[in-house]
């Protein structure tokens, strides 16, 4: 482990995050876990800094300039006339100043010559007090010579890597005795640091129990599935009746299989059109953005558009609740080999391309996180496309073929209100997916999680088949209830759809511009990333309030389907389990990003997820 640098109490120039302007600090600690110094500025900030982020003073001291005047004895003087010969004696006042000029344009020349290199700085952030404040608005107090445009000056330091970039002259000239021209040429020269590239890290910290936890998840995750959907078959669903176990022959069928790759392949060709808006990502190690073509809210739309002809035509959608099982299997095997190939392939991908969370050297947990960040073949990205596309369309197809089934199988001229309102909540939630898409991009599966087993089994297998497990359970297990029932959850599900849309719109817009005049009322910390810690709002309510409102929609998924059976309610508990649980890497992750900046917010902020309880 190498050795701290700076020494706790000195005085040293600390670059402000989210510029490359550096301000004196004063060092007060260092973490030798995560190799962060804790500055101090003048006005009070405190700061977590890298150590690269960290200049001693001398590096920004100049040198003093050297003497550039010689004797005007010595120096060479051509004799110049004036335009209009004086018949007499020229004035010795006047020959003196003429001297005095032809000095003074020469130590011009020399001082231009050993001209510092100006850079100028356009200041991102400036620190301010140690209390919240906003984008839009004065902090309470900020020091008098602090602008928004800084002019620093540097002597080029022979080793400091660097690469001229533009260079521009400006040319100026005076007659001497009509023959001769001196040409004076002022060099600027604006140059650019090369970024330092960075190596991506081992995983050091492995999560979900490491190898030997996400070995016992393979086997248990697709154990879950299975046990689910044979529980939810018999007529009574209790978790203390184990089902009897099919033939390993009935659970396999050629034909559902080639129904599945087409249905997956389909989804691909409707993610390759080109229509929709095409972004960039967040910036990757290296500083590269992938770009990503916003199009799933129209896949959607055509899907449907796909899925009406064929009822048209007559075709039984309900054949999806007859292979049930058939169809969780051969995604699950989809998913396995997508894994296999995700692995295989990511043995060749540099080392920048690898995910921050999967690259422990270990095979199993590697191939259970995912290895690769980003797998792509071309344009193609394999982990964005599963994430919304195949799974969460899919879970509303499997919807409305088990309320199709419900119809046929009840002889129903109408489905019954509970199946309709769990099509409709379940089908609210994933139009509000697919049409703000672009958010998608900044989730921890996105920007942190690689692409293996976790993600391709969860999103091919778990999110289409164990989430619509209440319309699956409503087919073989009818409820009825009465309109002031109905009318009370579709209350409970908007206002969980409330705190979910807004809180996360309230983050998407502030994450997108900051200076939004409509964001002025916003409140944040900031930290030596750049970034904002939103302190009002939901933000300021609870630190995940998204998640607490994807949890009240859940309550209200189930609730169609009863107090019979704690099956249907399953969902919920794995849900809180899952969020509690995501919420936990969060706040690590926060924390080692953030430093003193996300233990401020904790304390502004107390509880994680549920007010006043957790």
């Amino acid at each position: 482990m190498p050795s701290r640098k700076f020494a706790d109490g000195e005085v040293v120039m600390g670059r402000w995050p989210g510029s490359v302007l550096y301000y004196e600090v004063q060092v007060t600690s260092y973490d030798d876990v995560a190799h962060l110094y804790t500055v101090k500025y003048k006005d009070g900030t405190e700061l977590a800094l890298k150590e690269s982020d960290i200049k001693s003073q001398s590096s920004f001291k100049h040198r003093k300039s050297q003497s550039s005047s010689s004797s005007p004895s010595r120096r060479s003087s051509s004799r110049s006339r004036s335009r209009s010969r004086s018949p007499g004696r020229p004035a010795r006042g006047r020959r003196r100043s003429a001297s005095q000029s032809r000095e003074h344009k020469d130590d011009k020349k020399k001082t231009i010559q050993e001209t510092s290199l100006v850079l100028l700085v356009l200041v991102l952030f400036k620190p301010s007090e140690n209390n919240t404040k906003r984008y839009n608005g004065e902090p309470e107090s900020t020091e008098k010579n602090d602008t928004s445009c800084i002019i620093l000056e540097q002597k080029l330091k022979p080793d400091l890597e660097v690469k001229r970039v533009l260079e521009q002259y400006s040319l100026r000239s005076r007659k001497e005795d009509k023959k001769k021209e001196e040409i004076y040429s002022e060099k600027k020269t604006f140059v650019a640091v090369k970024p330092i590239e960075k190596v991506q890290m081992k995983t050091k910290e492995l999560e979900f129990g490491g190898r030997i936890g996400t070995f016992m998840l393979m086997f248990l995750l697709p154990a879950t599935v299975f046990y689910l959907l044979l529980l939810c078959k018999q007529d009574d669903p209790s978790l203390l009746n184990f089902p009897p176990l099919p033939a390993l022959e009935s659970l396999w069928d050629g034909k559902v299989f080639g129904v599945f790759l087409l249905w997956f392949f389909l989804q691909a060709v409707f993610y390759l059109l080109p229509i929709g808006k095409v972004v960039d990502g967040l910036p990757l190690s290296n500083g590269r953005k992938l770009q990503y073509r916003i199009n799933g809210f129209y896949a959607f739309i055509l899907t449907a558009a796909a899925i009406g002809a064929l009822l048209y035509f007559e075709f039984e959608l309900h054949y999806l609740y007859d292979h049930f099982m058939q169809f969780a299997v051969s995604a699950a095997v989809f998913s396995l080999a997508l894994s296999i190939y995700l692995y295989v392939r990511s043995l060749k991908a540099p080392e920048e391309e690898l995910a921050p969370g999967g690259n422990s050297g270990y095979f199993i947990y590697d191939f259970f996180i995912g290895h690769e960040l980003n797998p792509r073949i071309g344009s193609f990205d394999l982990k964005y496309f599963c994430e919304l596309r195949p799974g969460l369309i899919g879970w509303v197809v499997i919807n409305l073929a088990m309320l199709l089934a419900e119809m046929n199988i009840h002889n129903l001229s109408v489905p019954s209100l509970s199946m309709i309102l769990v099509n409709s909540f379940q089908l609210l939630y994933v139009v509000d997916a697919l049409w703000n898409e672009e958010a998608v991009l900044t989730t921890m599966d996105i920007t942190r999680d690689g692409f293996g087993f976790m993600l391709a089994f969860g999103d091919l297998v778990w999110v289409p088949f164990v989430y619509s497990l209440q319309a699956f359970y409503l087919v073989g297990h009818p409820i009825t209830i009465t309109w002031p029932i109905a009318a009370v959850i579709i209350v409970l599900n908007c206002f969980g759809y409330y705190i979910f849309r807004s809180a996360n719109s309230q983050k998407n817009n502030f994450r997108r511009n900051p200076a939004d005049p409509k964001l002025a009322n916003l409140k944040f910390i900031p930290t030596a990333t750049g970034k904002g810690l939103l302190v009002t709002g939901w933000w300021g309510f609870v630190r995940h309030p998204n998640y607490l409102g994807d949890i009240i929609m859940a309550l209200a998924w189930s609730l169609p389907c009863g107090f019979n059976h704690i099956l249907p309610y399953f969902y919920v508990i794995y849900f809180i389990c899952l969020l509690v649980h995501r919420e936990a890497r969060d706040e690590h992750h926060c924390k080692q990003k953030y430093g003193l900046a996300w233990e401020r917010y904790c304390q502004r902020v107390p509880y994680r997820i549920f007010p006043y309880i957790y």
